[in-house]
């Protein structure tokens, strides 16, 4: 069931991560001119189409081989690298035409030609006629065919390279693909939580790098995990830290990565250090899961380091005090580094996805509220609220849609009663719960119109 593998190599800056976003039809790798910005492994599924067909393949985009990195994690980026070449059924190396022919290309053709897998040459950045003259120089490479063409940057080439790639392929079998990832957990959380740590404690191999240094992580990384015969997607993200000390555009990318990584997660494992106190960042990212109506799991990491004494009851109850507004999450209490609970952590953020994931019946939610509406009015000044009907419009947030009287008479406070109640009476009890009020006056406005 697994899809094709085909990895892209290269020197520093030749466009292996413009490429990488070109065939995903994405934004995953951080595309800027410095040396050495992508470190790990990224993975994605890439949606390749010629006259052939079409055919997913898992496309890696690897850090640059023999870059110099500035937090001295070259060797841990090399290992990265050398798991892609080995996985890998395809690879691509990827070559500058602006640069031209460079003697580091020449070392990692040889170290490729010892790999003995299949290679492509894909010669990049062949902006214009004279660029194009340049691309005959590196069949002195003796690698990999002939010189493929190609701006990653424009387009230009691609649809033909997605072709020759297909045809490089080993032929597809009957079942490739044909496993789906069920559901998508994000870990986030300040630098140096753990958040690494733990997906690679998920993930039950060295997946992503693991360093001291703050920031090591910079991509949004997805990690496939197969459990008991089914798969997740597991998105490891750059630590957060305030705005203000965002050194360059690299960790600017960065920290706009983690955020849309919650927003396309099914549940958000807000991961903290337990030894430490909340700070204002996971405040922030707090107040963002909950404005977004994300299903989120809390994170107390590293329980291990605790001081001795310190009951879950206690450090329950300075949560709800620094987070308030996440009171329903629920917490695991773990340590990525010894293992502890982490299995169970994964299955309680397993629980919650499902637990979103419900449709209440409508007769039963109309049953539950009108009963809430009978106990406590929220009508003032002799009015009295009226909830004509109600029906679950989503799931993954739960959504409601409330047809009332007027509108007006429903503050803050009275739908946060009635979310009570639905946690109360459903299964909705962890998980974030939203209602979209509707009145008669919106239709008269609408039919004056």
């Amino acid at each position: 069931m697994a899809l094709p593998r085909v990895a892209i190599v290269g020197r520093p800056n030749v466009g292996k991560s413009t490429l990488f976003n070109r065939l995903t039809g994405s934004r995953i790798a951080i595309v800027e001119p410095t040396p050495g910005v992508t470190r790990d492994r990224i993975s994605a599924p890439a949606r390749l189409s010629s006259v052939l067909g079409e055919r997913t393949v898992e496309l890696s985009d690897t850090g640059g081989i023999g870059v110099v990195d500035r937090d001295d994690l070259g060797p841990d980026v090399e290992r990265e690298i050398q798991r892609a070449l080995e996985r890998s059924d395809l690879v691509l190396f990827v070559v500058d035409a602006r640069a031209g022919l460079a003697p580091f290309d020449a070392e990692v053709a040889a170290r490729l030609r010892k790999l003995k897998k299949p290679v492509m040459l894909v010669c990049n950045k062949v902006e214009g006629e004279k660029l194009a003259w340049e691309v005959d120089a590196f069949r002195a490479l003796g690698i990999g065919g002939d010189p493929f063409p190609i701006s990653a940057q424009n387009g230009d080439g691609v649809a033909d390279l997605e072709e020759e790639i297909m045809r490089r392929l080993p032929p597809p079998a009957a079942d490739e693909g044909t496993q789906r990832s069920t559901f998508k957990l994000a870990i986030v959380g300040r630098r140096n939580a753990g958040k690494s740590t733990l997906v690679n404690a998920l993930a039950r191999e060295e997946r992503v790098i693991v360093s001291a240094v703050p920031g090591t992580t910079r991509d949004a990384l997805d990690v496939q995990v197969e459990r008991g015969g089914e798969l997740f997607t597991l998105i490891d993200t750059a630590g957060v830290r305030k705005r203000t000390k965002h050194e360059d555009a690299i960790e600017f990318f960065s920290f706009a990565r983690s955020y849309r990584a919650m927003r396309r997660a099914d549940v958000v494992l807000l991961l903290f250090d337990a030894s430490e106190r909340i700070s204002a960042i996971e405040k922030r990212l707090a107040r963002y899961v909950r404005d977004h109506y994300r299903v989120v799991l809390l994170g107390a990491n590293k329980w291990d380091l605790v001081r001795a004494g310190l009951e879950p009851e206690d450090f329950r109850t300075y949560l709800d005090q620094e987070l308030p507004g996440l009171a329903f999450a629920p917490i695991a209490f773990l340590s990525a580094k010894t293992g502890q609970n982490v299995a169970a952590t994964f299955e309680l953020a397993r629980e919650l996805h499902k637990n979103a994931s419900v449709r209440i019946p409508t007769a039963e939610l109309n049953r539950i509220l009108e009963k809430a509406v009978e106990s406590r009015s929220p009508g003032s000044r002799g009015q009295r609220v009226k909830i004509s009907y109600a029906t679950q419009a989503e799931s993954s947030p739960p959504t409601f849609v409330l047809f009332v009287n007027d509108a007006r008479l429903i503050g803050k406070t009275y739908l946060r009663y009635l979310e009570n109640r639905l946690r109360e009476l459903t299964p909705l009890g962890e998980v974030p719960i939203r209602f979209v009020v509707r009145d008669k006056r919106e239709k008269l406005l609408g039919e004056m119109r």
